[in-house]
């Protein structure tokens, strides 16, 4: 699914010494070839259709026209694959709802490590960028009175259901997607989606302000209760314990698992032991294949799974890999999900 010939890229930054670290190290890579760069939005603006990049580099915070609203402009003007370069802060999510692919976390410039890990992952997200599809969101606004549905279950199939989510690249609207769907009455959610640590518990203060159940970060020892997501913390992996006749998450440090901590194998791995065939498993959009063997090891348990079709994935790798090894139930439109999920609880 990686590309064969040399990515384009362009880089957009205003810091000179920025711009240069991020250029001279792109440049060592053999798929990568930067064919420009620009230090603001309306450079990028004028550049962007000389120079033809398959992949724009962009840092979320400039002087003059921000990157979100460069993104905006940009993706209906001329529609190409923007990686973020961001320091921790939420208009990073704006700017992925905007149609950004994905984003990595700056470095710390005074760490060879931060330094060596940002290049490696800055790197492969090129990589995978250059083979999305890009997405057009539309802002979502908050309805609290209108769902699709008004679930009513019973006590002990709100307490013995959990439902698992794993995904990657374009995941963070996806989820949102499924997420804003659900009534309150809906069992208890866990989910794992690649993403560095810090930017998680942003992205779920996020969620929490805008779906209807509420969402957080999750920490160890938490339970895992109806009408809430926990999402695993972006620098641990979680795991879905049975304690009694109640379900905790405990999130632990560990090796990366499927390549990512956390890693969609071992969330759905847990469910797949702890929960059986009282889960729910859904496997969306992004590269590589972790989650798929979890998933189906869910399926042979006799959980309900799903997987997000082609057509709306940023990236057809997860969901396509669970599918052909037999782990999907049924694969669905990312919009048609939420739904899937009610209509399997009823």
């Amino acid at each position: 699914m990686y590309p064969s010939k040399k990515i384009k890229v362009l880089v957009v930054d205003d810091s000179v010494f920025f711009r240069k670290f991020l250029i001279d190290n792109l440049l060592k890579h053999e798929n990568i070839d930067v064919v420009g760069y620009a230090i603001n939005a309306y450079d990028a603006k004028n550049k962007i259709p000389i120079l033809k990049p398959d992949v724009v580099t962009l840092d979320v915070e400039m002087p003059g026209m921000n990157g979100i609203d460069f993104l905006k402009k940009l993706m209906v003007e001329n529609p190409i694959p923007v990686l973020l370069v961001s320091s921790l802060n939420i208009s990073v999510f704006d700017a992925l709802s905007a149609g950004a692919v994905d984003f990595v976390k700056k470095p710390d410039m005074n760490s060879k490590n931060s330094v060596d890990l940002f290049i490696a992952e800055i790197s492969r997200k090129i990589s995978i960028a250059s083979c999305s599809k890009i997405k057009i969101h539309t802002p979502y606004k908050i309805n609290r009175d209108i769902f699709k549905s008004n679930l009513s279950l019973s006590k002990s199939t709100l307490d013995s259901t959990v439902i698992a989510i794993g995904a990657s690249t374009g995941g963070t609207e996806a989820i949102l997607t499924i997420l804003k769907e659900l009534p309150e009455t809906i069992p208890g959610i866990v989910i794992t989606q690649h993403m560095p640590p810090g930017f998680t518990k942003m992205y779920a203060e996020r969620l929490n302000k805008i779906c209807r159940i509420s969402v957080k970060e999750a920490v160890n020892g938490d339970k895992i209760l109806p009408g809430q997501a926990l999402i695993a913390p972006g620098d641990k992996q979680m795991k879905v314990v049975k304690m009694g006749s109640t379900y905790t998450v405990s999130c632990y440090d560990g090796e990366k698992v499927s390549g990512h901590m956390p890693s969609v194998d071992v969330l759905f791995n847990s469910v797949a032991e702890a929960v059986g065939n009282n889960a729910i498993g859904v496997i969306l959009t992004g590269m590589g294949k972790d989650g798929a063997a979890g998933l189906l090891n869910m399926r042979k348990k006799g959980a309900y799974t799903i997987g997000q079709n082609k057509e709306t994935c940023v990236v057809y790798g997860m969901p396509m890999v669970a599918y052909n090894i037999g782990g999907v139930c049924i694969q669905a439109a990312c919009e048609n999900i939420a739904d899937l999920i009610i209509q399997k609880l009823k």
